[in-house]
Order: structure tokens, then sequence, then C-alpha cells
């Protein structure tokens, strides 16, 4: 039998791209995202890339609507009976410095990228503790070890859902319940054209880490792996920001120098 995911942030980029991965190799699916339409696009590219119609859900759903995430899950739940992997994909970004950056906006990136997907979580556990299995991942990012100029609400989002969903795997390891972090570098999606502005407004544009970065499909064939490598942690880029990851952990005092090169002079 086909395992059951659930992704959110599945309308574009990463979580689409594994959505389509899942669906050629048969698994059934359940998309959500705020975009409806987008959605319903998906899931069409989904069925042309050999998943049948029934094996495919749309699900609309706000991460930030956290009232509203138990019924979710329970209709998640509902379309087939079981969640065997919640896929917490829905992410906000940022590019503002510090000093140009209302904290509404800070209070926008938690909202959506911390809490937003502990409290899907919280609605999604107690089915697959119910059931003794299940696998719990998230997307975070290089961004959630490494602190860089212009983003840092998003840096501080990030660090926080590595640190929450850490602790998580160290709770539910003796239930049966897995948990990985997704650790992305630089991927070509549309992440900096919604990511935020100082005052909220977005940013608009596609930069040039984005654009330089990895390609959305080869890296959603490395998350696919790593789950199906059992592996709690999934680096997925191929640029010096992954490098970095590693450099950190030797020789941190070089890698905050490099970052602060990252910043223009003025």
């Amino acid at each position: 039998m086909s395992e059951v995911y659930w992704i959110t942030g599945a309308s574009s980029g990463i979580g689409e791209a594994v959505s389509m991965l899942l669906a050629g190799r048969g698994d059934r699916i359940i998309l959500s995202a705020r975009r409806e339409s987008e959605l319903e696009r998906v899931r069409l590219a989904c069925i042309d890339a050999g998943a049948e119609a029934n094996n495919i859900i749309v699900l609309p759903l706000d991460v930030t609507a956290t009232d509203q995430l138990p019924v979710k899950a329970k209709q998640a739940m509902d379309c087939f009976g079981q969640i065997d992997h919640l896929f917490n994909n829905a992410g906000l970004s940022q590019r503002s410095l510090c000093m140009d950056t209302q904290l509404s906006t800070y209070r926008q990136l938690f909202e959506v990228d911390v809490l937003g997907q502990i409290a899907l979580t919280q609605a999604v556990l107690p089915y697959m503790l119910s059931a003794g299995r299940g696998h719990v991942s998230v997307t975070a990012s290089v961004a959630g070890k490494i602190g860089v100029p212009y983003r840092t609400g998003y840096c501080a989002a990030k660090h926080a859902v590595m640190g929450f969903f850490d602790a998580l795997r160290a709770e539910v390891a003796h239930q049966g319940i897995r948990v990985s972090t997704v650790v992305p570098g630089f991927i070509r999606t549309n992440i900096s054209v919604a990511a935020l502005n100082g005052d909220g407004t977005a940013f608009g544009a596609v930069d040039d880490d984005i654009a330089n970065g990895m390609d959305v499909d080869k890296a959603a064939r490395q998350i696919v792996a790593g789950w199906d490598k059992r592996r709690p942690e999934i680096p997925v880029g191929e640029g010096k920001e992954m490098q970095a990851l590693w450099l950190k952990r030797l020789l941190p005092t070089l890698v905050f120098r490099l970052v602060a090169k990252r910043m223009p002079q003025r």
C-alpha cells in the first residue's frame, strides 16, 4: 500500500516539486496551501505525472489560522484514513535590515514559519501516536544554522524551527514517530519574490542567490531520498552555503567573518 503524504506549501516551489515526485511513484498526497487554484493546478500536474486522480486531494489551509488546524487535520485523516507523513513546508522569507523591519513583520514571520508548523504538528501527532507510527518533517534552512544579513527574522524563525523539531524528535523517538529537518540552501524557487520587506510588503524579485541555486526538482529528489534513507537531518543544496554548515562547527569565527563580508559597506 502506498504512503499518505500531507504536504503544506504545496502550491509552488519545493512543495510542488516533492508532490510531483511522490505522485510519479504512486504515493497518495494531500496538497495544502492558501491558494486553492494553484493547488488544483498542482493536482492536475500530479495526475499527468502518473498519479490516479483519487489519490491526489486538495485541502486548502492557512497555517496561521491555528484554531482551524485540528479541523483540517481531521479532514486530512478522513481523506485516506491515515497520515503517514506530514511535511511542514509552508514558509515565508525576508529581505530587510533589522533597523528597517517593523515588529509586525517579525511577528508575521514567526506566525507562518514557526507557530504554524508547531500548531499543525500538534494537530496531527495524536493520530500518529494512536497508530504507533508516522513521520513528521519540516523545511528548515541553512538560515536555521547560520545568521546572514537581511534575514534577521527569517534566521530567527528557522533557528526556532530547528530547535523545536530536534527536541520533538527526542520526545517521540520511542513512540514510532520519526522527525526529519530538511535543510535547504539556495534553491531556485519564488521564495524571494514572496519574501517580506521591512514594512511587510512583498520583495517581489528573484535575488541572485536564489537565481543561481539548485534546481528545485533536483532538490526534491534529495529530500525524498533523505526520507527514504530515514535521515533525521537532510542537507539540500550544492553551493558554498552548504560548506558553511560543517565549517561553522569547526571554525565558527571564520564563518562569522565571511558572512559579515556579505553586508555592503556604507
